[in-house]
């Protein structure tokens, strides 16, 4: 039996049902854009720990941080004795969040505590309680975040009843039909049929749909929502708990659009592999709860923190919101001559900002008719020959493309060669 084998028939027996592994090998090592699992074999990870590792694995700089934190302290509660990465941290975020005036931070865990802590802010901001997000839309797995999450399965399936006063709307995608004026027109009807926009807080969305399958959310869209929130007096929060540090070719995947949100979540790729999430936004809107209103033990790990602040630092010093745009122009420019051929799996509607690419398998070249069964087989396929993928989307046909911003040129074809290999047929 092999290690992966043994391993995985521990882990069947000792770890919960539901929590899911989209591969059944288990890591060993890992070096910037390539893992080993427990039998020796090499991968190339376009994964990333879902968008965790935009400056790869074990960066030198990060290890060197944490490394350096350790020998001073591990933990004290930032509650109990603050500590000065924490606000260092926040410095820095508050001086290139998108938002408008004065921003404040708090640092929390992971991202679903993010959004559940903007949520909480929106509504002592406003003193209002509905929520409004979108269709397809991915916010996390706690009960609030669930309910806000757009997807029924997995993520609802025998969890409910679900907290109320949440509300979804279509969120515009060509191959689905909807178009921005549609998602308008349906905010309309929700405020004539179940919530008058006086009674909401807080409007969340995501720049790019992550677990919906890579969608950008368009400009038009987003310049209207915040005329829209500015009318009524509702709050605009951007989710960019997939899309932050780099990932689409920008800091913060707002920043295509212009449009400055009142808040905006962070998460995964903050610390690069080390758990933190923050809630930055309008020093006004951060302030509205009281002290002791926000925290918990280990929010804002000093570790993590250090992590982060490095992060930071690796960004700028080696460019790496430009480097984001090289890859993913790579990465199109294969698709799409991967899509001109007749020997390979369908694929279409290749999309993305900066080195957040995602595109369709379909059941039949130039349709929009999605193929969950050979994406599947895609990625399996391609975990055989060395490639690490994930998909998602509404359908389960989408396959995305999540390599680290870190990635060598090398690495990087090694990975495009693979994928084209998953993709053609026998």
């Amino acid at each position: 039996m092999s290690r992966n084998s043994e391993l995985m028939a521990r882990r069947e027996a000792a770890v919960a049902r539901g929590v899911n592994n989209a591969h059944t090998i288990f890591t060993a090592h890992a070096e910037n854009a390539e893992l080993w699992d427990e039998d020796g074999k090499r991968y190339i990870d376009f994964a990333s720990g879902v968008a965790t590792l935009n400056t790869g694995h074990r960066h030198p700089k990060i290890m060197a941080a944490v490394v350096e934190q350790l020998t001073h302290f591990t933990h004290t509660s930032f509650q109990v004795t603050p500590y000065e990465s924490y606000v260092a941290l926040a410095e820095r975020l508050n001086a290139i969040a998108p938002v408008e005036g004065k921003a404040k931070t708090a640092f929390f865990t992971t991202g679903a505590e993010a959004v559940e802590n903007a949520i909480k802010l929106a509504r002592a901001a406003t003193g209002r309680s509905g929520i409004i997000s979108f269709a397809g839309g991915y916010h996390g797995r706690s009960m609030l975040t669930m309910a806000m999450t757009g997807r029924a399965l997995p993520y609802k399936r025998r969890f409910g009843p679900l907290p109320a006063e949440i509300f979804h709307v279509p969120f515009p995608h060509a191959p689905y039909g909807v178009s921005v004026e549609d998602s308008f027109i349906a905010l309309e009807r929700l405020f004539r049929a179940d919530i008058e926009p006086t009674h909401v807080a807080a409007i969340v969305f995501e720049p790019v749909q992550g677990e919906g399958g890579f969608i950008p959310a368009p400009a038009e869209l987003l310049l209207g929502l915040r005329a829209l929130c500015d009318r009524h007096g509702i709050l605009l929060i951007a989710d960019e708990v997939q899309t932050g540090f780099g990932r689409t070719g920008k800091m913060f995947g707002v920043e295509h659009s212009g449009v400055k949100p009142d808040m905006i979540t962070i998460a995964k790729s903050l610390a690069g592999g080390f758990p933190l999430s923050a809630v930055v936004g309008r020093a006004a809107v951060i302030d509205a709860a009281e002290p002791g209103g926000l925290g918990g033990t280990y929010s804002g790990s000093p570790i993590s923190c250090a992590a982060a602040l490095a992060v930071l630092d690796v960004i700028e010093e080696e460019k790496l919101i430009e480097r984001a745009n090289v890859i993913g122009a790579t990465m199109r420019a294969r698709l799409e001559a991967i899509a001109r051929r007749n020997d390979t799996v369908p694929i279409s509607a290749i999309r993305g900002p900066g080195a957040m690419i995602g595109f369709d398998i379909v059941k039949v070249r130039s349709s929009d008719e999605p193929d969950p069964d050979a994406t599947k087989q895609v990625q399996a396929k391609a975990r055989e020959l060395g490639l690490i993928l994930l998909t998602c989307g509404m359908f389960g046909n989408t396959i995305r493309l999540l390599a680290p911003l870190t990635v060598s040129d090398a690495v990087l074809a090694e990975g495009l060669d693979l994928l084209e290999r998953a993709l053609t047929r026998k």
